[in-house]
């Protein structure tokens, strides 16, 4: 039986159209009261974006569901995790002070933020899976604890894994350091001929894995955990991976880690994807670029698979808004075969999350669009 997929667009010309309004409905649609039980302490896991990214999760929406769960007796907390790479979310106290400069104070989202894996990203707990990849998998311990959960993700575009969604959001922002170090599990590369020097790498780089030797960036393979940001700051794209070994073990081992988040406890969760300012990259970094496509609405869902299978085809039957199709010649042939996330990031393997994620029972593909 197909997964039921609860949808919403944007338009709004009314209060009652509104997208608080619309998220309020989502939430009625999923029957928070069928899985959060009176008094619970109730996870909403989201990602406050990174200081200087502006397309994150809007605090306002995220009150709408705060509320709705104390409505359903529940008691809610924002949580997040720590980040493997240097930036503003790197220690439990720099991701708070981030999370209330972005707007998630409780005077506004009615509940408290509480980084999931402690301090450093050190708290976590075993989850047996038996999977390919992993026996077991290490997540968040106030994740892993939490009776109930809401994730919240904002689907966008991903360097690294094409796009991301529920899917993602469960795996890395659910593991702690060791999980995340764990899913990622390769390291980088330096393209001599290419690289400038200019040391933006080594200054990013949260384990000093880079230097500067004679004017060229070097990697010390012992030191890199593989978060990739020297990837994302490098001006000249000198610094790279092998894609075509290291892309589909990626994205399957990330899927695993989801898969380990909802272990034993699938009816105690559900999602809500807002496919809102769909940016080419990650809300990790620190910038927002301009949207790949026209707002898609916000859809919702107890299957993270289906959901997230949903989001990638409604966003694949937008328009362009970024121009990345507007290259002439075999590029833009190439590019009309690709779906939009594939085609801006090529290298990457995004379908691959929810193929493994149906396989390994984390979720179904099949969904029925039900709009509310």
């Amino acid at each position: 039986m197909p997964a039921k997929v609860f949808y919403t667009d944007t338009h709004s010309r009314s209060h009652e159209e509104s997208k608080l309004a619309k998220v309020a409905r989502l939430c009625d649609a999923l029957n928070f009261k069928k899985f959060i039980k009176k008094n619970e302490l109730t996870a909403v896991k989201l990602h406050f974006g990174e200081y200087g990214n502006d397309t994150h999760l809007n605090p306002t929406l995220v009150r709408q569901v705060v509320d709705k769960i104390a409505a359903a007796g529940g008691k809610a907390f924002l949580t997040d995790t720590t980040t493997l790479y240097s930036g503003s979310r790197h220690n439990a106290v720099d991701h708070l002070q981030t999370a209330c400069r972005h707007g998630f104070s409780p005077s506004v989202v009615a509940a408290p933020v509480v980084i999931a894996d402690g301090l450093f990203g050190e708290n976590d707990v075993p989850v047996r899976i038996n999977c390919k990849h992993f026996k077991e998998v290490h997540i968040a311990t106030e994740i892993s604890k939490a009776p109930a959960l809401v994730v919240l993700s904002h689907f966008k575009g991903h360097q690294m894994a094409g796009f991301g969604g529920a899917i993602k959001n469960l795996a890395m922002g659910g593991a702690s350091v060791r999980g995340k170090k764990e899913q990622h599990a390769t390291h980088v590369s330096v393209n001599e001929d290419a690289c400038i020097g200019c040391g933006k790498c080594v200054r990013s780089c949260p384990q000093d894995a880079l230097s500067i030797h004679k004017k060229k960036s070097k990697v010390d393979i012992a030191r890199c955990v593989g978060c990739f940001e020297c990837m994302t700051v490098c001006p000249v794209a000198a610094i790279d991976i092998e894609w075509e070994a290291e892309m589909e073990p990626f994205m399957e081992r990330m899927t695993e880690y989801a898969y380990g988040v909802v272990k034993g406890r699938k009816k105690r969760i559900c999602y809500i994807n807002f496919v809102i300012n769909v940016t080419p990259d990650c809300d990790c970094v620190g910038w927002s670029d301009m949207p790949m496509v026209p707002d898609v609405g916000i859809l919702a869902s107890t299957d993270p698979v289906a959901l997230d299978q949903a989001c990638f085809d409604l966003v694949n039957k937008a328009p362009c808004l970024s121009g990345e199709k507007k290259e002439k010649g075999e590029k833009q042939d190439k590019a009309e075969k690709l779906d939009k996330f594939t085609a801006r990031w090529p290298n990457t393997r995004g379908p691959v999350q929810l193929q493994y994620g149906e396989e390994i029972g984390l979720g179904s593909r099949k969904y029925e669009l039900i709009k509310v």
